[in-house]
Parts: structure tokens; C-alpha cells; sequence
């Protein structure tokens, strides 16, 4: 495959980095801003508080809203409007998503669709802060929409990976680009977090402040944009066969798509065997990750301040855990290092169950361990699946890949939003996602990464 620079191929892991995987890093610090500020920390303990106003006007301080809310004749609990939400957007995403790398693979130009897909969804993002009183339907609708866009520009993203990297330099590329992610993401928390905190500084009350780091949010994400949009902007590669005449874009899509599947079923088994992996693993990180804000707030009573600042640390510890990850799987492969991370995240789980309330030391610890595990097993994940997918057909596997990816998972957050409604305990909602670590990590120890990456028709790195 080739960049608009010259070909990948010829690269060693010695080369040093491209302008092309500058540039590319920048949209991970870009989209990170509302991935951590509103996805992460801010939006659903806040879209619970106006749904709980809009369902229980008269709940007295400290006590749950037993009183649902009818969402198209349906009764859900305010407590899991985020988490139906979440299974809401990644239902439809399922569907948008395949669409959008089927169509990104035909496209000589792809950047341009990316950045049509960032810059929507950094508006929704940005319009979050509109969300006041008990409208808790414009919120519903621009999170909806929000993590739609980000996934499918996500889409793209990682595809790229594949069009400015060896498989040598993947891990590292991807681990950085990640890392590059937690730092954004951390220093415009720091700057939420302190406007949370003091909001008196700018003469606003708590819930404006929470709405203005809402907005910051959403800007960020659109401005930083600009920077892989630009440096991407030449970057070509294999393009998929085009559609054939009078097939129609739908059609022809479709008929793809069946392709695809039967490809996948029958021709890469070791992919489509990862790919159920990722599902069930990655479903449970995003869950712990999107649900610890509430978790924090609700379960282990801490104030919104505190949530926010060990937020805030474990942003930094990830940048640095993301790091020391790409240089653990230089040593011995991404495939070990990610199954070693999936057991420190069955650990975190069983702890988070029995962490008394207020316990602000054994809360750190896990946000310490959260914070080392976090971006190796996601950004080694990435690198892995790049290593499976055959020449070509970049964006659209990868829309697989997104249709489980940060923000994006279902099965997680419809499990703990029904254990939660149905106990009304955040600690036996977040104690049921064990099993989606425990089946992760058998099913990823059954790849044969080495045989898969083989199928596909890709080199083998030296360290798989």
C-alpha cells in the first residue's frame, strides 16, 4: 500500500516517523476531549441528574429515583437512560457503520469523509451544552448522535493506520497515537476540572459549568481535527473494486457487504474469531470506563470534584501505561501482552465490587491499575486487528472492529443498565461485567494470530 509520500512497504522500524503519522496521532488527542470529558466523566452523571428532575422533581437529597421515564411507551429508570442510550447508538452504529467502510474503501480520498464525520459529530458534541432543565431528549439524541460520527470518523482513523505503517511499526504507531489521546484528553480535563471545581470564577453556577466543559469539549474536538485532516489529505492507498454500473451505491454496497461476511465465515477464521473476542472485552472495558463516573458518584459517594481529579489521574498514568505497553509488546508480542491485560481488568472489577464507600485510597489504587491497563489493551488491540485484515478492505473491516469500539459497545451497558434497574445497585452492575473479561480472554487465547495474519495476506512482523 502506498502514501502520498511513497511506499509504506519499504519502511523499516528504524525509520523514523512519517509526516503522515504525525499528523495522524493528532486525531486521538482530538476526539479524546470528548471521549473523556463528556462521554467519560461529565455527561451521564449530568444527563442522570436531568432525567432524574424530569422523572422525581420532588427527590429529596441523597435518595434514588424509583419513578421511571417512558421513552416510546417503554418505563427505564433514570439511572439507565446513559446505559440504554449507549446500547441505542451502538444498535444503529451497527448498521451505519459497515456502510461507511464499504463506502470509505471506494474512496481515493477518504480523508474528506473522515473530516465530514468528525466535525458533525464535534458539533453535536459541542450543542450538549443546550441540554438544561429536564430536557433530557436533546441530550439523549446528541449523544446518540455524537458517538455515530465518532465512530464512523473512527472508522477511517484506523484504517489509515494500515496506509502509513509496517506491521513493524503498528504497535508503536498505535500505542503512541493512543497515548497521544490521554494526554489531550487529561489536559483539557484539568482545565474542566478546575472550572467544575471553582465554578464561581466565571460567575456560573455547577450545572452551567458542567454545560461550558461540555462546549470546550466539543470545540477541541473540531479544532485538532484540522490537523490530521490537512496532514491525511494525500494519503492514498489500494482502493476496493468500484461499484458496478447500475448496481447503485445501496446495492452495490450491499452485495459487497454479503461478500465480506461470506469472506470473513469462510476465509479468515482467525479474524472473525478475534473480532468475537473484541467483542465481548472490549465491551466491558468501555462499560467500566463510561459507568466509573457514575460509579464514583452514586455507589462510593464522591463528590463530582473528586471523580473528576482521579479522573484527571488516571488520564496521565494511561498516557504513560500506553507507552510502557507498545514497548512491552516489542518484547513479547501485542497478542500476550493484551491477554495479560485482560486478567489485571478481571482484578479491577472483583475489587471495584467490595471498595466500602469513601474510600478514596483503595479508589485511587484501582484508578492506578485502570490507568496502566487502559490504552495498551486498547491500542494494542488496534494494531493486532490491522494485522488481520486483508489488503483493501481497511475501512470496511474496521467498521466491524468500531461497531465495538470506545463508546460504541451494547451488550456491556444493556447488561449493567438491567442488573442496575433491576437491583438498584451500581456495586452488582458493575460485579456481572466479569464474565465479558473472563470470555474475552479465552476466546483471544484461542487466536492463532501468526496463521491469521498469514490468511490475510500480510506480512508478519518479527514480534507478534
Amino acid at each position: 500500500m502506498s502514501t502520498a509520500e511513497g511506499s509504506v512497504a519499504a519502511r523499516t522500524p528504524q525509520t523514523p516517523e512519517s509526516p503522515e503519522q504525525k499528523s495522524w496521532y493528532w486525531y486521538d488527542w482530538a476526539n479524546s476531549a470528548y471521549v473523556t470529558t463528556t462521554a467519560t466523566v461529565l455527561f451521564a452523571p449530568y444527563l442522570t441528574s436531568v432525567a432524574t428532575a424530569a422523572a422525581c422533581p420532588t427527590l429529596a437529597e441523597g435518595a434514588r429515583c424509583s419513578t421511571t421515564l417512558s421513552v416510546l411507551g417503554i418505563p427505564v429508570s433514570p439511572g439507565s437512560l446513559v446505559a440504554y442510550t449507549a446500547t441505542v447508538s451502538t444498535i444503529v452504529s451497527a448498521i451505519i457503520l459497515i456502510f461507511v467502510g464499504a463506502i470509505a474503501d471506494r474512496s481515493a480520498h477518504p480523508t474528506k469523509l473522515f473530516a465530514g464525520f468528525a466535525w458533525t459529530g464535534a458539533l453535536a458534541a459541542a450543542s450538549m451544552a443546550l441540554v438544561t432543565g429536564t430536557n433530557w431528549q436533546l441530550g439523549v439524541l446528541l449523544f446518540i448522535i455524537a458517538n455515530i460520527c465518532l465512530g464512523s470518523s473512527l472508522v477511517i482513523y484506523d484504517s489509515l493506520l494500515v496506509r502509513i505503517s509496517t506491521p513493524d511499526e503498528r504497535d508503536r504507531v498505535s500505542s503512541k497515537g493512543w497515548a497521544f489521546g490521554y494526554l489531550g484528553g487529561g489536559l483539557l480535563l484539568a482545565i474542566n476540572f478546575v472550572l467544575v471545581a471553582k465554578p464561581s470564577l466565571l460567575g456560573l453556577d455547577r450545572g452551567g459549568a458542567v454545560r461550558v466543559s461540555l462546549l470546550m469539549a466539543g470545540l477541541w474536538w473540531a479544532a485538532f481535527t484540522i490537523i490530521p485532516v490537512r496532514g491525511l489529505s494525500k494519503v492514498t492507498g489500494t482502493v476496493a473494486p468500484p461499484i458496478a454500473a447500475g448496481q447503485g451505491v445501496v446495492g452495490g454496497t450491499l452485495r459487497q457487504l454479503r461478500e465480506t461476511f461470506r469472506d470473513l465465515a469462510m476465509h479468515y477464521p482467525q479474524t472473525k474469531l478475534f473480532l468475537l473476542a473484541y467483542l465481548f472485552f472490549n465491551d466491558g472495558i468501555q462499560t467500566v470506563i463510561g459507568n466509573s463516573s457514575l460509579y464514583g458518584i452514586e455507589e462510593l459517594e464522591f463528590s463530582q470534584e473528586t471523580v473528576l481529579g482521579i479522573f484527571l489521574f488516571v488520564q496521565f498514568v494511561a498516557f504513560f501505561g500506553a507507552m510502557f505497553f507498545g514497548r512491552v509488546a516489542a518484547r513479547i508480542g501485542a497478542w500476550r501482552t493484551v491477554l495479560a491485560s485482560l486478567g489485571v481488568w478481571t482484578g479491577i472489577v472483583t475489587v471495584a465490587f467490595f471498595v466500602p464507600a469513601r474510600s478514596l485510597m483503595l479508589f485511587l489504587a484501582l484508578a492506578f491499575f485502570i490507568g496502566m491497563v487502559l490504552g495498551g489493551s486498547q491500542a494494542l488491540s488496534r494494531s493486532l486487528y490491522s494485522q488481520l485484515i486483508p489488503q483493501g478492505k481497511e475501512a470496511e473491516y474496521f467498521s466491524l472492529y468500531q461497531a465495538m469500539e470506545r463508546g460504541t459497545s451494547w451488550f456491556g451497558t444493556l447488561i449493567f443498565g438491567l442488573v442496575y434497574q433491576a437491583t438498584l445497585s451500581y456495586r452488582a452492575a458493575i460485579l456481572a461485567l466479569i464474565v465479558f473479561f473472563l470470555l474475552g480472554g479465552v476466546l483471544l487465547s484461542r487466536v492463532k494470530m501468526r496463521d491469521g495474519i498469514i490468511a490475510a495476506g500480510n506480512e508478519v512482523p518479527r514480534v507478534v
